[in-house]
This record gives C-alpha cells, structure tokens and sequence, in this order.
C-alpha cells in the first residue's frame, strides 16, 4: 500500500527526529530543536495515555470475565441484573465452602441463641470469620448461624435467632387409685414446648434484646415473653442488664435450655430459680467472669404479665439473685466446678387475698399433665429464700453433676395474734453424662457451666459419619413438708422422686434430638386440686423432643 510522500514526510519527520543522535540535534539551530523535543514530547504522551486506556479495557474485560464465571458455577443459570453506575453494588467475600468436618471441639458445639451477650469487640470477631455479601455500606451474614444486618463498622447491627423445641409422648401406669380423680395423663400428646424468636439489636456495646414465646411450659397455644431487656457490654468480661430477663444462680439453668441434658430442668431448679428468678423477671444488675470465675447478682422484682394475671395485686415483689462460681482445677481431660447460689423474695405479691405463696411442680415432664408434687397454699408469707451448693466434674467425655438447695418460708401473724411457724424444704439431684460420638460436653467460662457435645462431623451416613450422641441419667428428689397443716386444716407438702434416662443425637450444630424415660414417686397429698393424689402416684412416662436453634 502506497501513501501520498506529504503524508510519507509527516509520518517520518517525527520517527526520524526520536533516532536522531543528540549530536546531530545540537548542530541543528536552536529553534528547530525546541520544535522536535516539543513534538517528542507530546507524542510520548499520547502513547502513555494509549497505553493507560488499553490496560483498563482489558482490566475491565477480565473482571467481567471473572463475575461472569463466578455467576455461573454459584447461579446454575440464573440471570444478575446488573446495577446501575449510581447504584451499590453487591459483593460477596470468597470464603471457603462452609466444612461438614472434621471439627475442633472448640469450633463444633452447637449453635445456642440463648447465650451471653457479646460485646462489640467480641461481636466484630464472629462477624469476620463468617461469609458476608456487602451492599453500599451495609453487610448481611450468619455469624454463627444467625441471619445478620450490620453496618461497614458493625456499629448497627440486627439479628434474629431461633429456638424451636417440639416435645411428644405419654403416660404408662399412671391411672388414679380408687377414690381418687383421674387428673390429666394423656397415653400420647405434644406441646410446642420452647418457640423463641430471638430479636437483637446492637449499636457498639449497647444491646437490645427481645424475645417472644410463642410455646409453652403446660399447654401451648399461647403467646408469651420471655425476655426484653438492654445490655451494656462495655466493661471487660462484664454485662450489666435491665428489663425483664432470666437471672440464672444454678449451674443447670445456666446451661441454658437448648444444652439441657433432659428435656427439663430437676424439680428442686426449677422451685428456686422462680422464687426471685425465673423467665421474664424483672432484673437490674449483672455478671463478671474470668477464666477461672463467675460472679454475678441482680436486684429484681415481679414477672412479665403478673399485675394482667391478678389484677388485685395492691404491692409489687422485690427480691434478689446471686451466684458465685469457680474453676479450681482444669486440664485438657479434666474441669472440676464449684459454685453456690441463693435467692430470696424480700416481699411476694400481695393480692386480695394477702401474701401467698405455693410452691408446685409436673414430674419434670412437659406435656401439661397435672402437678402431683404441692406444698399447700402458704398464707401469711413475709419472706422466701433459698441458698445452695453445686459441684461437678468432668473426666474426657464422662460428666457427673449434683446441687442441693434449701429453701426457707418466714411467716407473718394471722388475724387473731398467733404465731405461724417458719417452714424448711430440701431438694437435689445428681446426674451422670456420658458422650458416646463426638466431642464430650465442655466447661465453658462465660456461663460457669457445661454446654453440649461437640458435633466432629455433621451426619453422613455414607461415609461413616454420624454427629454426636450422649446417654444420660438423673435422680432428683424434693421434700415440701415441713410441719402437719402446712398449707391449711389437714393440708400437707408431700415429696416426689424422679428416675430417668434418656438419649440425645445431635446430627450437626443446629438440630437435636431428644428420648427420655422417667419413673416417678410422688406421695399423697389434699392439697393437689381434684383429689388427684389421695393415696400417692407413681408412674412411668416416655417423651421425645426435635429442637432446632439458630
């Protein structure tokens, strides 16, 4: 191809003068030399500028590449609209697929919503180490299991969390003696037992939590509270709270219950922990723990919906919660657990019919059969308290656990003048664990307490795998007699015995599943409504349990 020799001439002067030897260029007048250096010059940068561009298109070409690959092996096919120039854009983290195992048993407990509030800094860590997709200056991720909206800094962040616990089964052997009413002891019924929606809400060290409970403890159907309160985590190792909230002075409370060994807590726990405790009271306070320690202590007041309930109550409860709790020998293969609990009700509700109190309990069964164990209805009460030891001990993947509690009843005066006694009741337990698959339970310091197996590998059964599965087994007793007429002419406690076994399987760190048998001894009583327990009941009853959390 031929060129015109103008354009030839033009084309060339400029090639021409960048091989010119500097030699040749210093004989050239002064002006013609300025001239070719300018020409040099600007040429060098439109060549550096056309280079610039040509990396960014092929930059660019290359990352739509890359999304476009990644879009189809994640996407099988689905179209991503693109955003618009003005709009955020979504990117997702290149995490690792999420492993099924093998796990360290620090890493492989299962997922527990209802555990200590973390702090910021605590919070910040979980976040980093779960996959996340960023939108502008918002991320969305599951540390933990947890659908979680936080901002860039997770100074604002939401989560929600998830406990879903669905119990079935019945009674054998438990029919009424002669004279005595039937009571409620269905051969196979269920009860959503636990449904808690854990909703949080963070900004920094400051956190909100409120949970509704849509289960139930007897009979489900109806929605309730179990907890609303505000966390301050700033302090290290420290959370102080206010609101309605569960403060925990027993070492199986503190499990919390979606760790629990059996579907329910032993009767005496349960007696004490609703004293100046329980679901949904009212507290003000908070705990420290080190790796060694827990201390905690709470002022607190009358439960969530008590004055809808009664609405004749003319003075609120006032009453108190500590717990003290330590780690005096632990190893790789051992952890020995110490601790103490009290609680007291300073004042009980008063209502139309005065201060009154009845301590009552099922059989540690929680399909809504009737209450076979009673003190009376205890009138006159000024003050309630309890107070108690725990120990346990955990050898590699055997664990063996015991509390006792006494609990006091300070009496007023009746009308006439005349003293009522003071009234004294016992009850403990002790239970043996043992993990047969998996990680063994571990003490875990923040709680002062043992949480559950570790899942190796999630369950797959075609390349061995199973998860985790524990056999346990417990025996509990509570004595509330104290003195003949107790709760009224002819009214007497009574004590209850209960025997059980049961397994759990636990096929990765979110499901769970439960089978317990229990053997029951409960002597008479009239205090129980109905006539129900004339003569003493025993009986047996089998109960199975799914659970979920998140």
């Amino acid at each position: 191809m031929r060129f015109p020799l103008r354009q030839t001439l033009a084309l060339a002067t400029p090639l021409m003068a960048l091989s010119f030897p500097q030699q040749l260029l210093a004989r050239a007048p002064d002006p013609e030399v300025l001239e070719l250096r300018r020409e040099m010059a600007a040429m060098r940068q439109e060549m550096m500028a056309m280079k610039r561009e040509l990396r960014s298109q092929h930059a660019e070409v290359h990352q739509q590449q890359q999304t476009a690959a990644r879009h189809t092996r994640t996407s099988h096919g689905t179209r991503l609209a693109s955003a618009g120039p003005e709009e955020p854009r979504p990117v997702f983290s290149q995490a690792a697929p999420r492993p099924t195992g093998p796990r360290a048993p620090a890493d492989s407990r299962m997922a527990l919503s209802e555990g200590p509030v973390q702090s910021w800094a605590d919070f910040k860590a979980a976040s980093a180490k779960d996959e996340t997709m960023q939108i502008g200056g918002i991320q969305i991720g599951f540390p933990k299991g947890r659908p979680t909206i936080a901002s860039e800094d997770k100074a604002y962040a939401f989560s929600i969390g998830l406990l879903a616990q669905e119990d079935f089964g019945g009674f054998l052997g438990a029919g009424p003696k002669h004279g005595e009413g039937a009571g409620n002891f269905n051969k196979f019924t269920e009860n959503a037992r636990r449904l808690r929606l854990y909703l949080t809400w963070r900004y920094k060290d400051w956190v909100v939590n409120v949970t509704p409970d849509f289960g139930s403890s007897s009979v489900d159907g109806t929605v309730g509270l179990f907890e609303a309160n505000l966390n301050y985590t700033g302090l290290r190792n420290t959370t102080l709270t206010v609101g309605y909230f569960q403060p925990r002075m027993e070492e199986e409370s503190a499990e919390r219950s979606g760790a629990f060994e059996f579907l329910e807590r032993p009767t005496i726990v349960d007696l004490v922990r609703n004293i100046a405790g329980g679901v949904a009271r009212f507290s003000v306070g908070g705990e420290h723990w080190e790796k060694r320690w827990l201390a905690s202590a709470y002022f607190t007041g009358q439960k969530f919906g008590d004055r809808n309930k009664d609405t004749t109550i003319t003075d609120s409860q006032t009453g108190g919660v500590a717990r003290v709790a330590g780690r005096p020998y632990m190893s790789k293969d051992i952890d020995v657990h110490v601790g103490a609990g009290a609680t007291a009700a300073f004042k009980v509700n008063e209502n139309s019919k005065g201060r009154q109190y009845t301590f009552s309990d099922n059989m540690e069964i929680p399909l809504g059969e009737t209450s076979l164990l009673t003190s009376g209805a205890l009138t006159n009460v000024s003050q309630i308290w309890a107070a108690g030891p725990q120990l346990a001990v955990r050898w590699k993947n055997l664990l063996v656990k015991s509390e006792y509690y006494h609990i006091g009843v300070s009496r007023g005066h009746q009308d006439v003048g005349s003293n009522l006694p003071s009234l004294g009741f016992d009850g403990w337990y002790v239970s043996a664990n043992y993990t047969l698959l998996g990680h063994g339970r571990a003490y875990n310091p923040k709680t002062a307490a043992f949480t559950t197996p570790g899942v190796d590998y999630d369950f797959d059964p075609e390349h061995g795998h199973w998860g985790a599965l524990e056999v346990s087994g417990r025996w509990s007793v509570t004595d509330l007699y104290s003195s003949a007429g107790q709760g009224g002419t002819g009214i007497n406690g009574n004590q209850q015995t209960v025997w059980q076994g049961g397994f759990n399987w636990y096929p990765n760190q979110h499901i769970k599943f439960m089978v317990d048998y229990a053997h029951y001894i409960v002597s008479r009583s009239k205090g129980v409504s109905g006539n129900v327990n004339l003569f003493g009941r025993s009986g047996n009853a089998i109960v199975a349990r799914a659970q979920a959390s998140f």
